[in-house]
């Protein structure tokens, strides 16, 4: 089984609406039990953390949300500030930079830096040391954007790296990157539905990720997968019957009812033989939850499974 334990950033990415920040939360649970001090970082998210951890609302600064456990919704306009004291540890110098009004509103304009700004705040999170020396967090889960958007934002690094003169913004660049192609220290994991668009979204993603970015791939998170209740011959069958009409008796209803659990099933199973097609993918199962997903309940079961 895929472990995250010796990485100190993971990126979490995928088609949006696939439960990205569930399986972020899961993993985050699956590791503080394990010891692990966790910072979950969220790209301007809608909020729902609070309520996987029964916590209050987490905004843009940096709370704790259980035990082991911090998370933080970073705006791409104050991240800009708050990157930039952490890497301007001179006041005078920050409020020269970041408190000009031209500079202000140049900043935003430019392509990619905003996205920088918040990979490269959660970046900072993992070279922050606690009062005794030792790091404040031992791991962030980066929350990506939906898939375009994730992947642009993985390419920022890389473009700073080779476009950007020699200075502070390419020297964290720099070493950021070195971070996220090291596969020691850096895992990209990849969340989808076993549904034919994610499916196929997702193997795209993963080609991406593997030729064109070069990043260090963790494990593959098949979300929501329903237990089958028939087999294979069961499934045919029944197939058959869900292009019948309506229903003229209650029997009659709880057949047809079976049948488009069978087509769900069958749908299902043809997605993840697309998934399991390749050898070196390395997956994580969660199963479908007949309850809310985003309670705390809920998260520690999927945590379960990491």
């Amino acid at each position: 089984m895929w472990r995250a334990d010796d990485r100190r950033f993971i990126f979490v990415t995928g088609k949006g609406g696939v439960g990205k920040t569930t399986v972020s939360a899961a993993l985050a649970r699956a590791l503080a039990g394990r010891g692990k001090r966790v910072l979950i970082a969220m790209c301007n998210a809608k909020e729902r953390i609070s309520s996987m951890f029964a916590s209050d609302l987490v905004g843009t600064e940096i709370a704790r949300v259980a035990e082991r456990i911090w998370a933080v919704n970073m705006d791409p306009q104050l991240a800009f500030e708050q990157y930039g004291r952490m890497i301007l540890k001179v006041p005078a110098l920050y409020r020269v930079v970041f408190q000009n009004k031209y500079v202000r509103s140049f900043l935003p304009a430019v392509p990619g830096l905003s996205d920088w700004a918040m990979l490269g705040k959660a970046w900072y999170h993992t070279t922050e040391r606690d009062p005794k020396g030792g790091h404040r967090f031992d791991v962030v889960l980066f929350d990506a954007p939906a898939t375009g958007h994730g992947v642009d934002m993985l390419r920022v690094p890389k473009v700073i790296v080779e476009v950007v003169p020699p200075g502070v913004l390419r020297r964290d660049a720099e070493t950021a990157w070195r971070m996220f192609t090291n596969p020691r220290e850096t895992a990209v994991l990849v969340v989808t539905l076993p549904e034919e668009l994610p499916v196929t979204e997702t193997l795209k993603l993963i080609d991406t990720i593997r030729y064109e970015l070069e990043l260090p791939l963790g494990v593959l998170v098949v979300n929501g997968v329903l237990s089958p209740l028939f087999s294979d011959a069961e499934r045919s069958l029944l197939v058959k019957i869900e292009t019948l009409g309506k229903p003229t008796s209650a029997a009659d209803g709880a057949v047809q009812a079976a049948a488009r659990r069978a087509v769900q099933e069958q749908l299902q199973a043809t997605s993840l033989a697309r998934l399991v097609a390749d050898p070196r993918l390395q997956r994580v199962v969660l199963p479908y939850l007949f309850e809310d997903a985003a309670s705390p309940r809920a998260i520690e079961a999927l945590s379960a499974h990491f």
